[in-house]
């Protein structure tokens, strides 16, 4: 019999009961793993909820004395500082950008005049993005390379006045890159270029945009190198958008990639106002800038991506 002092056989286990020190990755089934883990998601999500609603309760019951709301941690709001960090009152940075390569354009002595031209013998979607590239920009023109370089193109660009020239580069038959060259002195970025969507790939696109000058918003260029790229963009555009044409091109830079919209505004009252996008649209990481215009074998940089080097931490940005 059972010794004195001893309660016999040990309770049964529940049924369905982990031992508490299981995780569910160590759950051999796949499936029951898998419904396990939908299952203690499922748990999470009612624990943050039921925590939200204790929060808001308080803070209701507090009134004006509930502290304020803490600002969610986000990669942006963590950026490793820059110390190149643009402060709009710098003198020096004005006194760069007074005698920079652009100074001419933001002080109304030219205007801006565009050349589009492709890698050689573009491919179909190649050529529709540059000419919708084209209805984005005003005063640019379209030119298709046959064989001939892009040293030989640039002093005839020159000769004939224009201010900037931009090359598509394509890679089976999808556009990839794109290499902005401001003339007659430079400086030149090559960008990579991906997420290429034209007008009629974009859902809800509006109608074809009018020839009115668009609005120009430069968003979150905030180094000397983010400042140097977004006088590049700026410097496409002419000086004096027409508002009523209601159009506006985006170069949006979050984490270093620069997203480009062209937008039109419709205004439904006085109060409410809807954007309606028109298309193209694309994305830009910089690669490298270069001083002077386009030369890939003696070029001088002032800026070159190297990934292994820069990318050490995904809080750091170089734009």
């Amino acid at each position: 019999g059972p010794a004195p002092g001893d309660g016999g056989d040990p309770p049964a286990p529940q049924r369905g009961l982990f031992p508490p020190t299981l995780s569910v990755s160590e759950i051999k089934n796949k499936q029951r793993r898998h419904f396990m883990f939908l299952r203690w998601k499922q748990q999470q999500r009612k624990e943050k909820l039921a925590l939200k609603k204790k929060r808001k309760k308080e803070r209701e019951a507090l009134g004006d004395n509930a502290p304020p709301k803490a600002i969610p941690k986000t990669i942006e709001n963590q950026r490793v500082y820059d110390e190149t960090t643009v402060d709009p009152n710098d003198e020096e940075v004005a006194f760069d950008e007074a005698t920079d390569e652009f100074a001419p354009y933001f002080n109304r002595q030219t205007v801006p005049k565009i050349l589009i031209t492709t890698s050689d013998r573009p491919r179909g979607r190649t050529v529709r993005f540059c000419e919708q590239l084209a209805t984005v920009i005003p005063n640019s023109h379209v030119y298709y390379r046959r064989g001939l370089a892009l040293k030989r193109i640039i002093p005839q660009c020159i000769a004939r006045d224009f201010t900037d020239l931009i090359v598509i580069n394509e890679d089976r038959k999808i556009p990839n890159g794109l290499v902005l060259s401001h003339l007659p002195d430079g400086p030149t970025a090559h960008f990579r270029m991906s997420s290429v969507r034209l007008r009629k790939e974009i859902k809800r696109k509006g109608k074809e945009p009018t020839e009115h000058v668009p609005e120009v918003i430069l968003n979150n260029f905030t180094t000397r190198l983010g400042h140097s790229i977004g006088r590049m963009f700026a410097a496409l555009f002419p000086h004096d958008p027409q508002f009523i044409g209601r159009q506006v091109a985006t170069f949006h830079n979050q984490r270093d990639y620069i997203f480009f919209r062209f937008h039109r505004y419709i205004f439904k009252s006085e109060k409410k106002v809807g954007i309606q996008e028109l298309g193209p649209r694309f994305t830009l990481k910089l690669r490298s800038l270069q001083k002077g215009t386009f030369d890939s074998k003696f070029g001088e940089y002032e800026w070159i991506h190297k990934r292994r080097e820069m990318d050490t931490s995904r809080r750091k940005f170089h734009l």
